[in-house]
């Protein structure tokens, strides 16, 4: 089940979105704040951050640059969810960090496609693990030749 981390002042927003992304299966796990977000993010591995740009503490947009540059958490996909509506804002989102960028009030069948596009991408893509197992069948151990000393 994944993970996903919704960061949110708004109580009513918050818990909205909580109630569902959970009736969707996911895990959910909330912070009211920059500052407590940024905490959960980097104890609770998220699959994704669904991000406010206006919170209190620290701001989403500052939220996600500190994000972005934790080696812990810079993987994670960040979804701006944002009532700045006009281009410039898009962009400073995205400029922060974000991978995605929605608007309020929210499109909630949209963010759960974008969500799912996230997470299948994410899944894809092979583990370190899988990569070093992988790496570690290919090396060919050539024979030894020659004298020893």
């Amino acid at each position: 089940m994944a993970k996903i981390l919704v960061i949110e002042d708004n109580e009513w927003s918050r818990d909205m979105l909580a109630r569902r992304l959970s009736r969707r299966g996911f895990d959910v796990i909330v912070a009211a704040d920059g500052r407590r977000g940024i905490a959960l993010a980097q104890t609770q591995a998220p699959d994704l951050i669904v991000m406010d740009m206006s919170l209190p503490e620290i701001d989403g947009w500052e939220a996600t640059r500190r994000l972005k540059s934790d080696p812990a958490t810079k993987a994670i996909s960040i979804v701006a969810l944002t009532a700045h509506a006009m281009a410039s804002d898009r962009q400073k989102a995205m400029d922060a960090g974000c991978d995605d960028y929605h608007t309020k009030p929210v499109d909630f069948e949209n963010l759960v496609r974008t969500i799912d596009g996230f997470l299948e991408a994410r899944h894809r893509l092979p583990s370190p693990n899988a990569l070093l197992s992988q790496a570690c069948q290919q090396v060919v151990l050539a024979p030894v030749t020659g004298d020893p000393q």
